[in-house]
This record gives structure tokens, sequence and C-alpha cells, in this order.
């Protein structure tokens, strides 16, 4: 993928989604490369037992992506306002056990769902930015609002990956 991809569906889209594309397609091009700096060592070490690991961060934004794509393509079709249901992330990461997945499994599904989630975003008819969502605390927002947000998660996450406290 590249960024011309996103050049090219940009006309479809409002400034403020074309920017976030534009964030998102960094991410995916970007974050592959800075994962390989890191060794097998430092993915798996957990800063406490009750904490993440790096490598179980990235399994947990393979779930925001599942849980996403899912309501980025549902919220064009059924009924408005559309409910966003909260996922349990936890029993997620350890359901799929990705503290024990190879880290190019885990990698590549993460790029293939971002992917494909740009693709959905970058052809979204702009009147489907508005359509209303219900987040998990009732407020409602838009699906524009709410495909930003899955971006400042996503950075979120990179950040604890790539830049942890000390």
């Amino acid at each position: 993928m590249s960024l011309k991809f996103v050049v090219m569906q940009e006309g479809l889209l409002t400034p403020a989604i074309a920017a976030t594309v534009t964030r998102l397609t960094s991410h995916v091009l970007d974050m592959p490369l800075r994962a390989r700096d890191l060794d097998l060592d430092e993915w798996l070490a957990k800063p406490n037992p009750a904490k993440w690991s790096k490598l179980e961060i990235l399994g947990h934004l393979v779930d925001s992506a599942i849980n996403n794509l899912k309501r980025f393509t549902d919220v064009q079709y059924l009924p408005q306002p559309y409910r966003i249901t909260p996922y349990q992330q936890d029993d997620l990461v350890t359901i799929n056990a990705y503290q024990q997945l190879p880290f190019d499994h885990i990698l590549q599904m993460w790029i293939a769902l971002n992917q494909q989630i740009l693709y959905v975003i970058a052809n979204l008819p702009a009147d489907k930015l508005s359509h209303q969502v219900i987040i998990p605390n009732g407020e409602v927002k838009t699906l524009g609002w709410w495909i930003d947000d899955y971006a400042d998660h996503m950075e979120h996450h990179l950040r604890q990956i790539f830049y942890p406290k000390t």
C-alpha cells in the first residue's frame, strides 16, 4: 500500500477525514519498519504481571481493528443512530493468546486489517460521515468523529510500544 492510494481517493473525503486517512496510512507504512528495530525480548517483556507486553498491545490493536472494521461498515447500512458496543479487551488479549503467537503473525494481521479499514474509510460517501453513533458512555457522536478517535486510539498504543514511560 502506498500514500498514492490515499491521494487517489482523497477527493471523496472531507478534509478532516482525509487527514485521518493520511495519519493511518503513515502508521501502516511506518510501524512495521519501526517494529523490526525492537528485538523479540522487548516485544515479550511485561512491565509488571498485570500489564500487557508490547506484543499484547499490538494484539489489542488487532482486536481494535477487527471491531472497528465491523463498526465502520455496519454504521453505513444499519438503522441510525448506530450503537457502538464495547468489547472485552482484556479477555480478548488473553483468549487470543497474543503473548504466545509469533510476532510476524500478529504484525501481518494488524497490517491487513488496517489496510482494509483504510479502503473502507477512503471510499465512504461524505454524507455517511455524519451518521450518528452512540459511543459506549452514551454520548452521541458522528461516524467521522469515531474514525478520528480510532486513529487517536492507535496512536496512543503506538506511543506505548515505541516511547514507553521510564
